[in-house]
């Protein structure tokens, strides 16, 4: 399992040529020896990414990583920021060539194929976001953006994906993704995969959501049935 978390690390550290053909979503699918299916599924949002495998069939996580990126001609460099498979990895950097065109990407020299997903569109709330405040017992509370200890939220234009790690401990809490959609002022998540328990991969959870000044407002009732009202801005 290890080893497939490694080969795709690779792929999505390494995306090139034009860095908008590379904003959105990616996936590639591998098969086990035993049969199982592993979908690996990469979101870029400008400056930041996120790579997880779960299993196809089931949901069961399986691995994620990610950081920021940035692009050289056709060589890209990621910084990692968390990694489940290697946390001694965070802080470093790496640097790879690949092909891409308008549906396909691809590490020069591999035989493995991301394909698109999304170009980031229609994506209203597309992009990489940091979890910046809350709002308990009718008060806002604002949490500094720049600590350590952060949870990221990166969204394609069909995609969402939350993680929740400490760049200096190199621990990672914990991480949930799939398809989103924003319908009149709804944002409702469909939850593929859940780090910390199984259970919650089906469900749709669906919140209130409004950009202002622009940060976005979220309010609803979390996976564990809690009321929430987040505040997350953009990261820079």
């Amino acid at each position: 399992m290890k080893k497939i978390s490694i080969l795709y690390l690779c792929i999505f550290l390494a995306l090139g040529m034009n860095a908008q053909n590379v904003i959105g979503a990616w996936e590639a699918y591998t098969t086990m020896d035993t049969g199982e299916k592993i979908r690996s599924v990469v979101i870029f949002a400008e400056g930041y990414q996120v790579i997880t495998s779960y299993n196809a069939d089931t949901g069961a996580f399986i691995s994620s990583n990610g950081g920021t990126w940035s692009l050289e001609g056709d060589m890209m460099t990621e910084m990692v920021e968390f990694h489940t498979d290697s946390p001694e990895s965070v802080g470093t950097k790496a640097r790879f060539k690949v092909a891409i065109t308008d549906s396909t990407l691809q590490i020069v020299g591999s035989p493995t194929k991301l394909t698109r997903i999304d170009d980031g569109s229609p994506g209203k709330l597309q992009g990489a976001w940091l979890m910046s405040g809350r709002k308990r017992d009718g008060k806002i509370q604002t949490r500094d953006t720049s600590r350590p200890r952060k949870t990221m939220k990166i969204l394609s234009g069909t995609r969402f994906q939350w993680i929740a790690y400490n760049t200096e401990t190199k621990q990672f809490m914990g991480t949930g993704g799939g398809t989103y959609t924003t319908v009149d002022g709804k944002y409702t998540e469909n939850i593929e995969f859940f780090s910390r328990d199984d259970s919650k991969v089906n469900r749709s959870l669906e919140f209130t959501f409004e950009l202002i000044d622009g940060a976005w407002h979220h309010s609803g009732l979390s996976s564990k049935g809690q009321p929430i009202y987040e505040i997350w801005s953009v990261r820079k």
